[in-house]
């Protein structure tokens, strides 16, 4: 395996819609090989996910994992998932507002609002369609990822640009009061 560079904020590759993954891509060694790179550079860089786009590669594959990570101690454990050509779909009008930071975004974090139940229709790995059912702060990780997808960053979701904070300074001045209003969310919603 191997560590692959992550594009910051600014690259072209993080604003282009990526394309679908055939199941004959998927299947290859070359692609296979790919997603172990970007799960082991998800994990060197302790982020909760990690999109194609975000290490050049403009596919629709993003990986997702938490566990007991020290950049977001509050957050729920997810287990290592790879979504391929994934399809989100809100199924509650629930939202709410999550403090976000991004791989791509160094050292930047801000409030986004994200829809707190959805069904995500994706690949597995292995090519074989999956559907699940995802709440909480956990749905809010599912969004970011696939946005990576769409061109999207974090960023392009903050409406209240005053709450964008350096990881200093949210740690300082807005992890508590954050962490004491979406620890109740996490419990209500189950992830």
């Amino acid at each position: 395996m191997a560590l692959l560079k992550i594009a910051q904020i600014g690259h072209p590759v993080l604003r282009e819609r990526s394309r679908e993954i055939t199941p004959e891509e998927l299947a290859s060694e070359r692609i296979q090989r790919f997603i172990d790179d970007l799960v082991e550079t998800m994990r060197d860089a302790n982020g909760a996910g990690l999109a194609a786009p975000q290490v050049y590669e403009p596919v629709r594959i993003c990986a997702i994992e938490v566990k007991d990570n020290p950049r977001y101690p509050y957050k729920p454990n997810i287990p290592l998932t790879i979504l391929v050509n994934p399809v989100i779909k809100p199924i509650s009008e629930e939202t709410f507002e999550n403090y976000e930071g991004c791989l791509s975004v160094p050292n930047l974090r801000g409030v986004v609002r994200r829809f707190a139940d959805i069904e995500v229709t994706y690949w597995d790995r292995t090519g074989e369609t999956q559907t699940r059912v995802v709440h909480g702060l956990t749905a809010g990780t599912f969004q970011h990822e696939c946005d990576h997808l769409d061109g999207k960053v974090f960023l392009d979701r903050v409406e209240d640009t005053s709450t964008l904070s350096t990881w200093a300074e949210f740690d300082r001045f807005h992890k508590q009061a954050f962490v004491d209003r979406i620890v109740p969310f996490i419990q209500r919603k189950g992830g």
